[in-house]
């Protein structure tokens, strides 16, 4: 599961330096960003829960697994990673 915690940490990097280089576009820059702090606040708390047995890992896992979906065409995506 790390290994696409760092995948998405790594696509929301380039995807904000993507958006930051977009001048005049305020629709993306209002919807993409909020998007993305809400994909890596979920990646956090995935990784800050201490017992992996918590309630929650099974949804965190399918969650993460369907956001990095759109990421599908980026060669470093691995089809393992498909909920």
């Amino acid at each position: 599961m790390e290994e696409l915690l760092q995948f998405l940490a790594s696509r929301i990097d380039e995807d904000r330096l993507h958006v930051a280089s977009t001048v005049g576009n305020e629709a993306l820059l209002d919807s993409h960003l909020p998007l993305l702090d809400a994909v890596e606040t979920l990646a956090d708390e995935y990784r800050s829960m201490a017992d992996p047995w918590d309630g929650r890992t099974h949804g965190f896992t399918d969650a993460l697994r369907i956001l990095a979906q759109a990421y599908a065409a980026h060669p470093a995506y691995h089809d393992e990673w498909r909920p």
